[in-house]
């Protein structure tokens, strides 16, 4: 009785059409899932509605005129994204290409670190811009850096976080002062970190304030302390965003704000400030 039955249902369904769908709507499950700033989950809902709407188009109208022109739309929508996204796009380049598939897949939640850092941060930060001495300091939230992640890895520290200690790192007489401190997991993992630099703002920004952006563009989990060497201004960079020129309470505030929001949220905007 089932076998005709079943074997009628075999003939009806196209098999590669469910694999189709089924592939297509994990795939837009897993990165709706990796999407966490609302306009930006808006545009992409938007786009693959638009990519679907092609697809039933495609398979089902018989509107060759109407066709050409959603896949027209569909081009264009993403140039635009590509623009848009194109930090995002090299991040997953980047790691499709070294074999680093299951950070996509890992856990979003961020690494913390104990109230005591926080106010080592900004108390070494506060005593580096009264000197005007300037300092980058990169705070990794869980981004799973690795060498080759930056332009030059430094040198390895391994150190217990403290103000005397960060102090000493970018003291104007030492030979690591002008690249940046990696901090993790509340040690001190490396200094003269050679960070890649943004390409957005060459004519606003310094060079400290570049690679600032420029890891953070790449990295959501990332924040970078910025000391101006010129005009000892403190600087907070977060998803490729500056906020600037803050005092050292309220880089206090934003770091223990970035440890309380989900990964993927910013706490840094854009303001005015010299070159540094």
């Amino acid at each position: 009785m089932t076998g005709p039955w079943l074997g009628g249902w075999l003939r009806f369904l196209d098999v590669r059409l469910l694999l189709d769908l089924l592939f297509a709507t994990a795939l837009g499950v897993v990165v709706l899932g990796r999407v966490t700033e609302a306009r930006t989950l808006w545009l992409l809902r938007g786009y693959l509605l638009l990519v679907a709407f092609a697809w039933v188009v495609q398979r089902y109208a018989s509107l060759p005129l109407t066709s050409k022109l959603v896949d027209a739309l569909v081009l264009a929508c993403s140039l635009t994204l590509a623009i848009l996204w194109q930090g995002e796009l090299r991040r997953l380049m980047e790691l499709l290409g070294t074999g680093r598939i299951g950070v996509l897949f890992g856990n979003r939640r961020r690494d913390q670190l104990a109230s005591g850092s926080v106010a080592v941060l900004s108390e070494a930060a506060g005593r580096l811009s009264q000197s005007r001495r300037g300092a980058l300091i990169v705070v990794d939230l869980g981004s799973d850096l690795r060498p080759e992640d930056f332009l030059n890895p430094g040198i390895p520290i391994d150190g217990q976080l403290s103000v005397d200690l960060l102090l000493n790192l970018f003291a104007v007489d030492t030979p690591l002062h002008d690249g940046a401190v990696l901090v993790k997991a509340n040690r001190i993992l490396a200094a003269g970190v050679i960070l890649p630099l943004s390409r957005q703002g060459l004519n606003r920004y310094g060079t400290r304030h570049l690679a600032a952006l420029g890891l953070t563009e790449r990295f959501d989990r990332c924040l970078a302390i910025v000391v101006s060497e010129e005009t000892g201004t403190l600087a907070l960079a977060s998803q490729g965003r500056l906020e600037r020129p803050i005092t050292s309470s309220r880089l206090h505030d934003l770091l223990t704000k970035s440890l309380a929001l989900p990964a993927g949220r910013s706490v840094a905007k854009d303001t005015p400030d010299s070159r540094g």
